[in-house]
């Protein structure tokens, strides 16, 4: 699984420095579950997806969907146990630190961008 960047350009910040790929079958359905918490700093990003679920999780996560063109069309805080809205206009799923959405001031609208580590290409 790839480490990639996250960065919102729309308002300059980066919401993580360490956040894994998920994109095939297997590392999707894990997902974070079996782990305590994320790390500040850290996340995971789950591509294709239009919706997730914290069934199993231990800790609530920040979630933001985005479009095809790194654009936020829904942003929320998904407690343990629950489940997301089925956002259509999503192709991937950031999952992200609690909290970390606030910090940011990271809204539906923001353009985020995917940077992987070996250069600065959008992912």
């Amino acid at each position: 699984m790839a480490i990639v960047r996250i960065v919102n350009e729309t308002k300059a910040t980066e919401l993580a420095v360490r956040a894994t790929v998920a994109d095939s079958f297997f590392s999707r359905m894990r997902g974070l579950l079996g782990r305590s918490g994320l790390p500040k700093g850290e996340g995971l990003v789950i591509v294709p997806c239009k919706s997730v679920h914290a069934a199993f999780m231990r800790f609530p996560l920040d979630v933001l969907f985005l479009d095809r063109s790194g654009v936020v069309r829904h942003a929320m805080q998904l407690m343990p146990w629950r489940f997301s809205p089925i956002v259509s206009t999503a192709h991937l799923v950031l999952e992200l630190p609690y909290g970390t959405i606030a910090a940011a001031a990271t809204a539906p609208g923001d353009v985020i961008r995917i940077v992987l580590p070996e250069a600065s290409d959008e992912a």
